[in-house]
């Protein structure tokens, strides 16, 4: 049923009977195989990825998922990033995964099987010569059904997709009509999606399929109304809530909104989904309407202000919520301060509304207001060791030192590398005959080539 890797590299192979593995392969070690227990882990998986990725996810067979990331790969920087940060997260626990996004659930599938390496974005409106030359297996086909493809010289898909439909469903089946549709964008193949156990929801069907944006806006806020009820029930508050819209084509159309701390308001929640409507495409009309809190967390009763008492403190999480639901949330934040002498590794992001730590930077030097990605070399001209520089050319720029201060000396962080042992930079703030204030440092201490390159830098610009 399964290999790993040294046994396959010895000739294992999945499906060969296990006393034909064990001869082949001295010191193999066999476990028995659970099918109910192999399903759950999957299972728990996929309710890991919908809680963290996208709304709409589903068991994919014995060793797949399948996701519909549609309006949530913005939240996680686009679909490469979000396959990158999915598949490395994985591995971080152990578990090996290849991935694919394309404009359907079997290229999807194919593609991750057979192409994936690990990752791979087909590109939009790919049409099924993205599928020709892999093998006929990508079609999800049973073993005798694609044993026999190959006996009449199928090879590939796009050996099945260059020949006549007919008569290849004639011969083999509606299985393989089907899946051949399903690869080539014929056929759509809905997603079940599963949910996470004790998961507060709210669901509303339709008599007649609704498509019009305003009557869209109109029952979404009447769901936000009956989950928030039960969210006060419960003591909690939303931080992930889905919206996922059933076609009568059966395709669903998902939304996903997130909040930076606990919420329940239903205005907030309305603005926030209303926001997101034009990303649903309704198609012939929408039959069902679900609601779902995915991440839900405690949530206290609050006592109301009057609506003329003032405000202690200014509500900036409304503001907060909508931004990060249009820009993206990694790309919302604050900066914060970390304990170290290094420049570039004093500040880290944090999230926008995360709590204070106590932490301050040091403020006994200046520091620029803007600080460079990374220092970028300057040519200079400066008695050492310790005199700042006459002047400095920088990005093709002469510029001549009117004044300056330094140096500020800075020692590497001998714990973190070896490299850093003997690692000194020496600072100075300058300012040029225009007034422009720059914050340059020379690599090294000015006599000794074991502290540094004894190059100049310019790492920051004062405001």
């Amino acid at each position: 049923m399964a290999a790993d890797r040294a046994a396959q590299a010895q000739g294992v192979r999945i499906g060969m009977p296990a006393a034909k593995a064990e001869a082949m392969m001295t010191g193999l070690a066999l476990r028995p195989f659970d099918a109910a227990g192999d399903g759950q882990a999957l299972e728990r998986l996929a309710i890991w990825i919908c809680e963290r990725f996208a709304p709409i996810v589903a068991v994919d067979g014995r060793d797949g998922i399948v996701i519909d990331s549609t309006g949530a790969d913005h939240l996680h920087g686009g679909e490469a990033a979000m396959l990158d940060t999915l598949v490395t997260r994985l591995a971080a626990a152990g578990i090996t995964a290849r991935a694919a996004i394309a404009d359907n659930r079997a290229t999807a599938y194919a593609l991750a099987r057979y192409r994936a390496d690990p990752c791979l974005v087909a590109p939009p409106g790919h049409g099924s010569a993205i599928l020709a030359p892999l093998p006929v297996e990508a079609l999800r086909l049973p073993g005798e059904t694609a044993g026999a493809l190959r006996d009449l010289g199928f090879q590939t898909v796009g050996d099945c997709l260059a020949q006549p439909r007919a008569p290849l469903v004639k011969r083999f089946g509606e299985t393989f009509g089907r899946r051949l549709g399903q690869a080539a964008g014929w056929l759509a193949e809905p997603i079940t999606p599963l949910s996470p156990p004790e998961t507060v929801s709210a669901l509303r069907n339709f008599a007649e399929p609704i498509g019009a944006a305003e009557t869209i806006a109109r029952y979404v806020g009447k769901l936000v109304v009956t989950l928030c009820a039960d969210l006060e029930r419960k003591s909690l508050g939303v931080r992930r809530l889905d919206l996922i819209c059933r076609r009568v084509d059966n395709r669903n159309e998902a939304v996903r909104v997130t909040t930076a701390r606990p919420v329940r308001d239903v205005g907030r929640l309305t603005r926030l989904l209303c926001d997101k409507i034009e990303t649903i495409a309704p198609g012939f009309g929408i039959e069902t309407m679900s609601l779902v809190a995915t991440l839900a967390e405690p949530l206290a009763p609050e006592q109301k202000l009057a609506p003329l008492a003032d405000a202690i403190h200014p509500d900036v999480d409304s503001l907060i919520d909508t931004l990060a639901n249009r820009v993206g949330e990694e790309r919302l934040y604050r900066l914060a301060p970390v304990e170290s002498d290094v420049p570039e590794r004093a500040v880290r992001r944090v999230p926008a509304l995360a709590p204070e730590t106590g932490q301050s930077w040091r403020m006994d030097w200046p520091r620029p207001s803007r600080l460079l990605g990374r220092p970028e070399p300057i040519e200079t001209m400066a008695l050492l060791p310790d005199h700042p520089p006459a002047f400095f050319t920088w990005r093709g720029v002469r510029r001549r030192v009117r004044v300056a201060d330094g140096p500020e000396r800075i020692f590497g962080e001998w714990w973190k590398r070896d490299a850093e042992l003997a690692a000194v930079r020496d600072y100075f703030h300058v300012e040029d005959e225009g007034g422009e204030r720059f914050w340059i440092f020379r690599s090294g201490n000015g006599e000794d080539q074991v502290t540094g390159s004894q190059r100049w830098f310019l790492h920051g610009l004062f405001a």
